[in-house]
């Protein structure tokens, strides 16, 4: 759908750059027709230069319409996915059952035959009754007939623990997908909303999914910090660090709740710790507003001139 919709917007602008160039081209003798349809030739000279002094394209793609259809198509392939891998598991049974009962009937036949052909050769050598001869064959159909039952019961029983495993496999992956997917909106959900409140809502619905994201730590401890809740951004960054010690932003942004609470020892540690890890941030040393108290200190200086 989104490839139709581009194509179209495509065959829309080629027609209008067409019309608007056939009507930059118009000669001089098609202007009495023009001024017959209410311009006049100041207009039609307004026009024409409107037309020459297009730089861009007047429409603007549907982003949002395209993500939109592209989720949409990565859960119909899901759906479709699903569906053939369980036709294909219902084949695989039907045909194994079918290829067992065909070997066992061709078994059984072929140990019919053998057994007419040994009861034919012991009534000749003399046994003494078609009783024992009877009963005999009955044993040997019963016992080959049992093992032959217990060797493709066993190898069903595998069969169908591999397809189960196969089966709960795909539909962890796809349950991971799903996540992953909401996730993301989350993200972008965050990244355009403007109050620090909501962001930090935001933040929650992504750890209820995802408890061990420490950069969903982070960026929630960031938004306590604008917040004016302090101690809870230093409480989120130490837990963010036991998560993942060598993660920069979490220390960077425990350096600045220390930096707000005038600890600056402790924020000047984190701050070297941060920039061990993550060295892009000392380009927003002095463009961090909770910083602001240490412009003066010695060893913070020192840190910006490297």
């Amino acid at each position: 759908m989104s490839k139709l919709v581009c194509f179209i917007f495509s065959g829309l602008l080629f027609v209008f750059g067409a019309m608007a160039s056939s009507y930059a081209n118009t000669p001089e003798s098609a202007l009495p027709a023009q001024q017959a349809k209410g311009l006049t030739p100041n207009q039609e000279q307004q026009t024409q230069q409107v037309v020459k002094d297009l730089n861009e394209p007047m429409y603007r793609p549907l982003i949002e319409r395209y993500i939109l259809d592209e989720l949409k198509a990565v859960r119909q392939d899901q759906q479709a996915l699903r569906a053939e891998y369980t036709e294909k598991i219902a084949h695989a049974q039907l045909e194994t059952a079918d290829r067992a009962i065909v070997y066992t009937t061709d078994t059984i036949n072929n140990v019919f035959f053998i057994l007419t052909a040994t009861a034919s050769i012991l009534v000749l050598v003399g046994w003494n009754s078609l009783r024992d001869v009877k009963n005999k064959v009955e044993d040997i159909v019963n016992s080959r007939v049992s093992a032959i039952t217990d060797e493709y019961e066993a190898r069903l029983k595998d069969l169908e623990e591999q397809l189960r495993g196969r089966s709960e496999e795909i539909l962890n992956n796809q349950k991971k997908i799903t996540i992953t997917n909401e996730i993301h909106s989350l993200w972008m959900r965050a990244n355009l909303e403007s109050d620090f409140a909501t962001k930090v809502e935001i933040y929650d619905e992504i750890l209820n999914r995802k408890p061990e994201d420490v950069e969903a730590i982070a960026y929630k401890a960031d938004a306590l910090l604008e917040l004016g809740d302090i101690q809870e951004a230093i409480s989120l960054c130490n837990q963010a660090l036991e998560i993942d010690s060598d993660y920069g932003y979490a220390y960077w942004q425990r350096a600045c709740a220390y930096a707000l609470t005038h600890e600056h020892s402790d924020a000047l540690a984190d701050i070297r710790m941060a920039l061990d890890y993550s060295p892009n941030l000392r380009n927003e040393l002095l463009h961090e507003s909770a910083f602001a108290s240490l412009h003066d200190n010695d060893s913070f200086n020192e840190i910006v001139n490297g």
